[in-house]
């Protein structure tokens, strides 16, 4: 008589951005439950297991360079019976952190993926900010290039919706300088180590933040910036091209970055950019 071979149950696991006591109930029945644990760091997750004196796990370490080859490994767990715990550093898996190829493939194989949810800084953020929060766009870590960075700003601030992104303590005066040459005068939020010792909240417009993160000389801890939604007035198109052109663009550059910020169609620009660039 034939039997199924049963499959594992992969579960997606939230775990505290950095208040250890910020866990679920579940999260720890399923972390004791579980026998394999695929973590982003052995050493964090093992921290993690110590405080709450969870043991006998076997860690595999599954982080953005390895994660494709360990999605194989997780698969023969999980094909093999067993059921596996995901988790990231800190937060919930696949949220800007590793996570999103290994519940790919148990997907497409049908295992049964199952997510334990608690906290992200996205939500911590944007629920302490006094932002509008019915709709939000979550933008990630924004660009490291500058051209790249401006570009990105630009479509970010013309948004009608708050937005919520991540950047290192190491570039975060360069993206608020960046911000203020993009929309001068924004109002910002910025969480400094959310939910630790040292948590901070400040808020302002974007030079007045610049100006006391550049007092204190070094900056520590991940950081989360919100942008609230752009001013209820449109952009005037004509304006920013004749902006553009007065700071040297060619016409082609101009409707490109117009383009971004306002979401006008390329053949409505190009006829107003003609006329104002005098051809």
């Amino acid at each position: 008589m034939h039997s199924s071979k049963r499959l594992g149950t992969l579960f997606v696991v939230a775990t505290p951005i950095g208040n250890l006591q910020d866990i679920t109930l579940r999260a720890l029945e399923v972390l004791r439950r579980v026998s394999v644990i695929a973590c982003e760091d052995t050493r964090r997750t093992a921290k993690l297991l110590n405080h709450y004196r969870i043991e006998g796990k076997r860690l595999l370490s599954c982080h953005e360079h390895n994660e494709e080859r360990r999605a194989r490994e997780i698969l023969r767990e999980l094909e093999g019976g067993r059921d596996v715990a995901l988790v990231s550093d800190a937060g919930t898996p696949c949220i800007s952190d590793p996570g999103y190829k290994v519940v790919k493939s148990a997907r497409e194989k049908g295992v049964k993926v199952v997510p334990i949810p608690g906290p992200s800084a996205v939500v911590t953020a944007l629920s302490g900010a006094g932002f509008p929060s019915d709709r939000f766009y979550f933008a990630g870590f924004l660009p490291r290039k500058e051209q790249k960075l401006l570009s990105t700003l630009k479509r970010l601030t013309a948004m009608d919706c708050t937005v919520v992104c991540y950047e290192s303590p190491h570039r975060i005066e360069r993206t608020l300088t960046a911000l203020s040459a993009v929309s001068p005068g924004v109002e910002v939020a910025l969480y400094r180590e959310l939910t630790k010792v040292n948590e901070e909240f400040l808020h302002g417009k974007v030079e007045d933040v610049l100006k006391e993160l550049k007092s204190r000389g070094t900056v520590k801890g991940e950081i989360v910036l919100l942008i609230p939604p752009a001013r209820e007035t449109p952009l005037d198109p004509t304006e920013l091209l004749k902006e553009l052109k007065e700071k040297g663009y060619s016409l082609r550059s101009a409707v490109k970055e117009v383009q971004e910020v306002t979401g006008i169609p390329k053949s409505r620009l190009y006829r107003l950019a003609l006329k104002l660039f005098g051809y």
